[in-house]
């Protein structure tokens, strides 16, 4: 299937590694010439080689999502370099683990202003653009616990719920000028980040990984973890001609997990 993607330009956020970087990868596929950022120069540099590799054009950027100073010469940057943006995929770093209860408000801020306040600033930047230009994506990748809150991640799922109440309020804003807005949600899919929080688990409970492991494997219908290039290519099917139709959703990338309807 052409998914007619060919020759625009993404911004992927947190993309040096793990799902970001499976989903640059996944455009890059389809004719995308993508930007990645990061902070981690080895990641950043391995989303290069696998974005060429997979014979697509990649722009590496060194990027801090909490400082929002840097927003506009970045953007920049990536439309003298390759062009207007025309998809954007929003994307971060998870917090760490929290209960609900005892936080210090600083971590609150902090968690708020890198995780929700960056992208909102981000997609405003970019977003006159493909306005004027009658197409664009935006495209956020979340976590199953804004809609079926996952214990002892309270900050994730708290915030990563506000990116769902954004985006679907930005999507009837922008669909009559031809941009759709979407949310792109995994389940348990088989990233570093993921291998960390069950290894938590398992220190917290006192229980082995592979107890761990197992005993996710069974709410997941599927049977297995997912890979996290059918999540790239979930994202890179939302962004293509092919879903124009497709607006303020939510998408689970989850092997029938999330029971919540």
């Amino acid at each position: 299937m052409d998914l007619g993607l060919k020759g625009k330009v993404a911004l992927v956020l947190a993309s040096s590694r793990g799902l970001g970087q499976a989903m640059a990868v996944s455009l890059a596929r389809e004719g995308v010439k993508v930007a990645v950022t990061g902070r981690n120069p080895e990641g950043l540099k391995k989303s290069v080689e696998l974005i060429e590799a997979a014979g697509g054009t990649a722009l590496a950027l060194s990027w801090d999502l909490s400082d929002p100073s840097v927003i506009d010469n970045l953007v920049s940057k990536i439309e003298k370099e390759l062009g207007p943006i025309d998809i954007l995929v929003n994307n971060t770093g998870g917090p760490p683990p929290t209960l609900a209860t005892g936080q210090d408000p600083a971590l609150w801020q902090k968690s708020f202003n890198d995780m929700v306040l960056s992208l909102i600033s981000i997609t405003d930047r970019v977003l006159p653009g493909m306005r004027q230009r009658k197409w664009g994506r935006i495209i956020t990748s979340t976590t199953s616990g804004a809609i079926a809150p996952i214990k002892n991640l309270a900050i994730s799922n708290t915030l990563r719920a506000a990116l769902l109440a954004w985006s679907k309020t930005l999507s009837a804003e922008v669909a009559a000028d031809g941009v759709t807005v979407n949310v792109i949600m995994p389940g348990r899919v088989a990233t570093d980040r993921l291998r960390q929080l069950d290894e938590a688990r398992a220190q917290r409970e006192n229980i082995s990984y592979d107890s761990v492991v197992q005993a996710s494997l069974k709410l997941i219908p599927a049977g297995r973890y997912g890979d996290p290039q059918e999540y790239g290519d979930t994202a890179a099917f939302l962004a293509s001609q092919n879903a124009s139709f497709i607006t303020g959703s939510v998408i689970r990338v989850d092997g029938g997990q999330i029971q919540a309807i």
